[in-house]
């Protein structure tokens, strides 16, 4: 019995070391190791600004990049669990990565005609010195260069995406490619001639050339641009509302600007200007307006119902005297608000953080109320605010996993940036277009260490200095003294 009982033993034993040997393979079949996933790009230890729907910050945090696009974002502190591994980690403590800017209105190539014509009203300005100007010197070769020499400064501003308006847009999409910036691209639509097309019938075939050449682009997106309803007749803008349907494009048009459109709408059609394109069909979600200063409530109602993208261009309606777009009103109505500069004949600068910080502290003067236009939301509309009124929200204005990786990185150990309490706030009041160290565009660099990758930027100089002087030569009559033996 003894015997037996032993064998028993040997046995119960036997099958409890088979059963305790499963289990450790069956554990390790369960909880198997998390593979590393491989991502391109991984920039870790700065404050990351996400401007998501939760303004959420991560201080440390990261942005995990493949390809074009962003796959993950979060804190540091969760990198270790999350097992990315990375064909390049970037460690940039002591700065801000946050997504690119977006400038929501500007003309690129009147950089070349910076100064010219400075403290007169829209109507001088435009009719004697800037038509004039342009009507002599601008050629696809004055707007290469002139769009060359407002890339340099988008880009080392930290913009990444822009909306231009100007002729010749076909060359401005090509070298806006070259440099590998974002941009919604319009080509200027006039009853009168305009130096790249001299009839409406020849402009409408250019624009059909050009949506049809660059459609299908991951940077550059084509659009229709006509200048204003004091520029473009009825039957034009309304064929351009056709067109821009048919060739499902958006519509980028100066609105309410200043005090004679007011008075040019009113006396013509009898409502206002934003009345006046809603009538037409003209507003929709395709389209974005620049300025909106002379708007009331109903016109910010008809806005919002169709809506529009607005550019706020604080610095060059106060320099034009055109007056204030009333945007804590649009904030409060949930507009699509982003902020411009304009171009630099009217700036004279492309600096957006001079716009976040006019455009804080503008409308509290105006408003009598120091919490109108907060730093928060006068950065929103220099970010994911410009995304919106470019109706590209999905896409680009925020840093979250399947966008497109469009962003920058900040500085913040300048003294001038120094102490830091609240980001945003410091963003906004603090810090300047030199605090941009890196800028990236759909997953490619364009500036690291304030290192320009895209553009040459001394042989675009020189280009610029031949049209200076062939501007001044053109402009020699209205020129004061003291302009034209400025430096040559």
């Amino acid at each position: 019995m003894n015997r037996t009982l032993m064998m028993i033993g040997r046995w119960i034993l036997s099958i409890a070391l088979f059963i305790q040997s499963m289990a450790v393979v069956n554990a390790g079949q369960a909880q198997p190791s998390t593979p590393a996933r491989m991502v391109d790009l991984l920039i870790r230890d700065g404050a990351v600004l996400t401007m998501d729907a939760q303004r959420q910050i991560f201080d440390p945090g990261y942005v995990a990049i493949s390809g074009t696009k962003i796959v993950a974002v979060g804190p540091v502190s969760e990198l270790s669990a999350r097992s990315w591994r990375a064909r390049r980690t970037l460690r940039v403590p002591e700065t801000v990565v946050m997504p690119g800017l977006v400038n929501s209105h500007t003309h690129l190539a009147m950089t070349l005609l910076r100064g010219v014509g400075d403290d007169l009203n829209l109507n001088d300005w435009l009719n004697q010195y800037i038509f004039p100007a342009e009507a002599g010197n601008v050629n696809s070769q004055y707007v290469a260069t002139g769009t060359q020499l407002g890339l340099i400064e988008l880009i080392r501003g930290g913009i990444t995406t822009y909306a231009d308006m100007y002729y010749f847009e076909d060359t401005v999409a090509l070298e806006t490619k070259r440099a590998g910036m974002r941009g919604v691209l319009g080509e200027t639509l006039l009853d009168f001639p305009a130096p790249d097309n001299k009839t409406w019938e020849s402009a409408v075939q250019y624009v059909e050339r050009f949506v049809s050449r660059w459609r299908a682009d991951s940077l550059v997106i084509p659009a229709l641009a006509p200048h204003a309803l004091y520029t473009v007749n009825r039957s034009h803008l309304e064929e351009v509302r056709q067109l821009a349907d048919r060739l499902d494009v958006p519509i980028l048009t100066h609105l309410a600007e200043a005090k004679l459109e007011t008075e040019f709408a009113r006396q013509n059609f009898n409502m206002s200007p934003t009345a006046y394109l809603a009538s037409l069909g003209l507003l929709s979600p395709r389209t974005l307006v620049a300025h909106a200063v002379h708007v009331d409530q109903q016109d910010l109602q008809i806005l919002k119902q169709h809506e529009v993208g607005i550019a706020h261009c604080p610095q060059s309606n106060m320099k034009l005297a055109s007056g204030t777009a009333p945007v804590p009103s649009m904030l409060a109505k949930g507009l699509r608000v982003g902020l411009g500069t304009d171009g630099a004949a009217s700036n004279n600068d492309l600096s957006l953080w001079e716009e976040i910080d006019t455009s804080a502290k503008l409308h509290k003067l105006i408003g009598g109320d120091p919490t109108l236009v907060s730093a928060p939301e006068a950065l929103a509309m220099a970010t994911i605010g410009g995304a919106r009124a470019l109706h590209l929200e999905e896409k680009i204005g925020s840093l979250e996993a399947g966008k497109l990786a469009d962003l920058i990185i900040v500085r913040m150990n300048a003294p001038h940036q120094t102490p830091v309490y609240n980001l945003q706030s410091h963003l906004v009041y603090a810090t300047k277009a030199g605090d941009v160290s890196d800028v990236l565009v759909n997953g490619k660099w364009l500036m690291r260490h304030r290192q320009l990758l895209t553009i040459d930027e001394k042989r675009v100089m020189d280009e610029v200095r031949v049209f200076q002087r062939q501007v001044r030569q053109s402009l020699k009559s209205v020129l004061t003294p003291q302009s034209s033996s400025a430096v040559r």
